[in-house]
């Protein structure tokens, strides 16, 4: 070892009482499942997104999921009709114009299925006109909300109110 270079010695020489051995920081804690804050040792809420147009689904996934749902999303009423029944959702979120079947004939075979007859289910469209409101209404929506009228921090707020959460 005699001719080995002092910056090659493999073991650190001890630290001498003039020199603090600096405190290793402390390991990040393990995040657990994110849940809403108001529903401990509950599962978090399950949410079905219903959107065609992927770039807004998936802006509306993440968040959700930021919020602590757990989220589903389907880009057709025809799939939002077999998730429901097999995802079980606590709510969905609905738009009206989809390919194959529309969000207002999902609502009413929704409300007339004994299994998602309670279901919350807000419409979250482009259709603005109150006819189309007083159709939704009619139909059972619990809420209808208008895409260019909202952005996505109200969708949120009233997820949570008709969740109670």
């Amino acid at each position: 070892m005699s001719g080995m270079n002092p910056d090659e010695n493999p073991t650190p020489s001890p630290a001498t009482p003039s020199e603090p051995v600096p405190a290793a920081p402390p390991a990040p804690p393990v995040a657990p499942a994110v849940v809403p804050a108001d529903a401990p040792g509950k599962h978090p809420k399950r949410i079905l997104l219903v959107e065609d147009d992927d770039a807004l689904a998936n802006v509306y996934v993440s968040r959700l999921q930021a919020e602590g749902f757990d989220v589903r999303r389907v880009g057709n009423g025809e799939d939002a009709l077999a998730t429901a029944l097999n995802y079980k959702p606590d709510l969905i979120v609905l738009d009206v114009m989809m390919p194959k079947v529309s969000g207002f004939d999902v609502l009413d075979i929704l409300r007339t299925t004994p299994e998602t007859a309670n279901l919350k289910i807000i419409m979250l469209t482009a259709l603005g006109q109150p006819s189309d409101q007083d159709r939704a209404k009619a139909l059972g929506a619990d809420d209808y909300l208008v895409k260019s009228q909202v952005v996505i921090a109200d969708v949120i707020d009233r997820i949570r109110h008709h969740l109670g959460v």
